[in-house]
């Protein structure tokens, strides 16, 4: 599904803190993590969420690893060692796959860059003529008249190519092809729901109904939402129970709940499975919206 400015519509999609619970090693966890990151980038979602799940169990340390990591696979690369301190969640990161995504440019050479081309950077330094931001060429491009907080990450566009490339703030709202995703933390289940306010909540569930059925049903609600969140449940409990851990039942608190995985051969259906099922079948359903 492309955002394009012409329509607006944003894609979130809430993935559980104990999606990496089931596993033990660093290295398995991060490898879960970057196929969560990669079916967010494949299918253009515009935003990550992790929200805690399970009210028994402490999931801090759970959160941060996984915000952390979907964040770290987002940033470019060549912005990496500026936005993240060494840590012992990055131990794995080299595994993390490429989303080569366009704000992942493989380009180095300021000679290269092309006019009114968007760029991820970070302010480095104040000038008497603006701002310095690093942008992933051989030297900081200049932001002219630009004050911008130095560490912070920017999005510019590019006004001239070469050295010293020149660049201008933009918003990652402004540009017209797919941009990455976002990573929010949030509050457990239904305190999500009801505090988002999305205007279509789609719940997975391997006890709902199969995707055929509610197709056009579904359609019609889908293109005309301005902001559609897709929620997938837990490795050891589904949708149903984590709603049922906060006193909820999950057809009152979301709109859909939908089976896209039917006949399935498996005993159970990963989280990371399901997420990329799930997002494949609306891609090639609801692409045209």
């Amino acid at each position: 599904m492309q955002r394009e400015r012409s329509n607006m519509k944003k894609l979130s999609i809430a993935i559980p803190a104990s999606i990496v619970s089931d596993t033990p090693h660093l290295r398995e966890k991060t490898s879960k993590i970057g196929i969560v990151g990669r079916a967010a980038a494949i299918f253009k979602i515009n935003e990550i969420i992790v929200y805690p799940d399970d009210p028994r169990a402490s999931q801090k340390k759970d959160i941060e690893l996984v915000a952390k990591l979907l964040t770290y696979m987002e940033t470019p690369q060549y912005l990496r060692k500026r936005l993240f301190e060494l840590s012992p969640d990055l131990q794995f990161a080299g595994i993390l796959p490429p989303l080569r995504t366009l704000h992942h440019p493989l380009n180095r050479n300021a000679r290269n860059l092309k006019v009114s081309e968007y760029r991820e950077g970070v302010a480095v330094a104040q000038t008497k003529q603006g701002t310095l931001v690093d942008i992933g060429v051989e030297q900081p491009a200049l932001a002219r008249n630009a004050d911008m907080q130095i560490g912070k990450r920017v999005t510019v566009k590019v006004k001239k190519a070469g050295l010293p490339a020149e660049v201008e703030p933009a918003k990652r709202d402004e540009v017209s092809h797919y941009w990455g995703y976002t990573v929010s933390v949030e509050r457990p289940f239904g305190q999500m729901l009801k505090s988002r306010k999305f205007d279509l909540t789609v719940a997975t569930s391997r006890y709902g109904l199969p995707f055929t059925g509610l197709k056009e049903q579904l359609f019609e609600k889908w293109k005309t939402a301005e902001h559609v969140a897709v929620i997938f449940g837990a490795p050891n409990a589904g949708l149903s129970e984590i709603a049922a851990r906060e006193n909820l039942k999950l057809e009152q608190v979301t709109d859909y709940i939908v089976n896209t995985i039917p006949f399935q051969g498996t005993e159970t259906v990963r989280t990371e499975e399901a997420i990329f099922a799930s997002l494949a079948v609306f891609n090639v359903c609801f692409n045209k919206t």
